[in-house]
C-alpha cells in the first residue's frame, strides 16, 4: 500500500478499520493499528480525503470511520495509477533531453539484477533472448509469458532440471552439463536482451550477485550473439550428438586453443 502511494501510518490505519468489520472512533484505530494517538485523527483524516475512508456518526455522536471496501480500493488505484501513467507517457518524452552517451550502469546485488532484467523483459516488443537458470526464470517468468502473448519471439537457453515450459524457442542447456559450468564458472549467468538494443547480464554466487544493464546496441548485439551461439550449440549436439562434439573439441587445433585454459 505504501508502494501505492500510501504513508505508513495511512495503510496501518486502513488495515484496521478493515480489520473492524464496524464503525471505530480514532482511538480504536490508534490501538489496534499501532499509529500514535497523537497522530491517528489526522491520519484518518487524510484516509477520508482520499476517498479510502469514511466519516460516520456514532450512537454518542462522536465521529467513527468506515473503509471503503478493499475492492473498491484497489480499482480505484488502478484507475488513479493507470490514468497517471498514461498521462506521463506522453508528458515526459515531451521533456527529455536525448542522452549524451549510450546508458550503462551496475548492478548491485541479485534483486536489483531482476528488477532490471523484469524491465528489459517487458519493453520487449519484437525479441527477447535470455541465457538463465530455474531459479532466476521463476522470478521472471511471468513476464517472460506476457512478452510472448504480445507476440515477442522469445528465445531461452535453460540450465538445470527445470526448463522453461512456456510457448517459445526454448532449449535446455545439456551440453556442456550444468554442475560442469558452475565448477569451471563458479557462479550461474544470466543474459537478458530485448530488440538487440538493451540488455542485463551478470552472475549469482553462493553470497553474492553483481551485474549490468545497458542500452549500447553493440554490447546487447554481443549479449544477443552469445546467446544464439550457445543456442546452435545446443542444436548441433542435439543433431551430431554430444560424443562427436566432444570428439571435434578434443581433437580440432583451433577448437583446442580457444579452449585452452590459462
Amino acid at each position: 500500500m505504501q508502494r501505492l502511494g500510501m504513508s505508513g501510518y495511512e495503510a496501518k490505519a486502513y488495515v484496521a478499520l478493515v480489520g473492524a468489520g464496524r464503525p471505530v472512533n480514532g482511538y480504536e484505530v490508534a490501538k489496534r493499528s499501532g499509529v500514535p494517538r497523537s497522530t491517528v485523527y489526522e491520519t484518518l483524516g487524510k484516509l477520508v480525503a482520499r476517498g479510502a475512508a469514511y466519516e460516520v456518526r456514532g450512537a454518542s455522536d462522536a465521529t467513527e470511520y468506515l473503509p471503503l471496501p478493499p475492492e473498491s480500493l484497489l480499482d480505484r488505484m488502478r484507475r488513479e495509477f493507470d490514468g497517471s501513467v498514461s498521462a506521463l507517457r506522453s508528458a515526459l518524452p515531451a521533456v527529455a533531453a536525448a542522452p549524451e552517451g549510450h546508458l550503462i550502469h551496475n548492478l548491485k546485488d541479485g534483486q536489483a539484477m531482476l528488477d532490471r532484467a523484469g524491465d528489459v523483459v517487458a519493453g520487449a516488443r519484437r525479441d527477447l533472448f535470455m541465457s538463465i537458470w530455474p531459479d532466476e526464470m521463476r522470478v521472471l517468468r511471468g513476464q517472460v509469458l506476457e512478452a510472448a502473448a504480445r507476440d515477442v519471439e522469445v528465445s531461452v537457453v535453460s540450465f538445470g532440471k527445470e526448463p522453461f515450459d512456456g510457448p517459445g524457442n526454448v532449449h535446455e542447456h545439456r551440453y556442456s552439463a550444468p554442475e560442469t559450468v558452475i565448477e569451471e564458472f563458479g557462479y550461474r549467468l544470466i543474459v537478458v536482451v530485448g530488440d538487440r538494443r538493451e540488455a542485463v547480464v551478470g552472475g549469482f554466487g553462493d553470497a553474492a550477485a553483481w551485474g549490468v544493464y545497458t542500452a549500447d546496441p553493440a554490447v546487447a548485439l554481443m549479449a544477443a550473439e552469445f546467446v544464439r551461439q550457445d543456442i546452435a550449440l545446443q542444436v548441433l549436439a542435439d543433431r551430431v550428438g554430444a560424443a562427436e562434439l566432444d570428439r571435434l573439441f578434443a581433437t580440432e587445433p583451433g577448437l583446442l586453443r580457444l579452449l585452452r585454459k590459462r
